[in-house]
């Protein structure tokens, strides 16, 4: 994700940015003014009065569904955004959990086990990491340190690694409390942390695995496409060959709101509008390690 401060309007209007869509769309922004140049040749010069007539007549089309349009792009926009913010909402959640998990396990171990709190400020950050790959369609291979990890021998060729992460954590808690380090009443409440864990990461696959319904999607593309092709048989007669820049303005304003759609509604990519998993993480990490330090 890109950090930015949005009171610098000069900047970002004179400044092409890589995540710009006008780098996207250029070409496709010329082929459209060749065509509406062709269009716009063809009509004034070949086409006779009557029929210019009825051409005429698209510009009302076009005016109705403008506004059909417009409104088909909020929507599409809005829900994108909802999905991202939404992604967020749970990593955000899960840097509370994360430090909750710590600061209970801390106060409730203290100093008596050193061990024990080396596990736990190497596993909790862990988790992170492993749902941060696991939403990237990767196999985590993480090494914290140079030291052997054997309590955690087995979690690598897991298949849902995260998962294998949390019972590891849920197991060690579990112990604790049959051993007599701590009772019923803060089993539950390291429980419940550990439990928002697999609560964040469902949240998370839901918006990875279940995009926006594709007959929706193609429906707004071809909505776009006929919408565009169609505007300089009708505005010619009114605009002249104007009509060639206003298409190409069109054409960008309407396809960059849907690719911006498309980018931002799955968060948990490595586009530049998506969600910095890696500092997140990162940032856990040092969090938790400061805790239990």
């Amino acid at each position: 994700m890109i950090a930015y401060n949005p009171k610098e309007w000069f900047t970002f209007i004179f400044r092409v940015h890589r995540s710009d869509t006008v780098r996207r769309l250029f070409p496709m922004m010329i082929a459209i003014g060749v065509y509406a140049w062709l269009i716009a040749f063809a009509e004034l010069n070949w086409v006779r009065a009557g029929t210019r007539d009825s051409l005429k007549n698209l510009t009302i089309l076009h005016s109705l569904l403008g506004f059909v349009i417009s409104m088909l792009l909020v929507f599409r926009t809005n829900t994108a955004y909802e999905r991202w913010w939404e992604g967020r909402r749970q990593w955000g959640a899960l840097v509370n959990s994360s430090r909750n998990l710590a600061i209970k396990l801390r106060a409730a171990i203290g100093h008596r086990d050193e061990e024990q709190l080396a596990f736990f400020a190497r596993v909790i950050p862990m988790y992170a990491r492993a749902l941060r790959s696991h939403l990237l369609s990767e196999r985590l291979r993480l090494d914290l340190d140079e030291l052997p990890h054997p309590e955690i021998a087995g979690w690598e060729t897991a298949a849902h690694q995260p998962n294998k992460i949390a019972t590891l954590i849920a197991a060690e808690v579990y112990r604790l409390h049959d051993t007599g380090r701590i009772d019923g009443h803060v089993l539950q409440t390291l429980i419940t942390e550990v439990q928002a864990f697999t609560d964040i990461c469902g949240a998370c696959e839901r918006i990875r695995n279940t995009p926006i319904p594709l007959s929706y999607s193609i429906f707004i593309k071809k909505f776009i496409f006929f919408y565009v092709m169609t505007m300089p048989m009708g505005f010619v007669f009114s605009l002249g060959y104007y009509v060639i820049p206003v298409v190409i303005f069109v054409f960008y304003v309407l396809t960059s709101i849907e690719i911006i759609a498309e980018e931002i509604e799955d968060p948990f990519g490595t586009d530049n509008n998506d969600l910095p998993l890696e500092r997140i993480a990162t940032g856990i990490q040092s969090t938790v390690a400061e805790i239990f330090s």
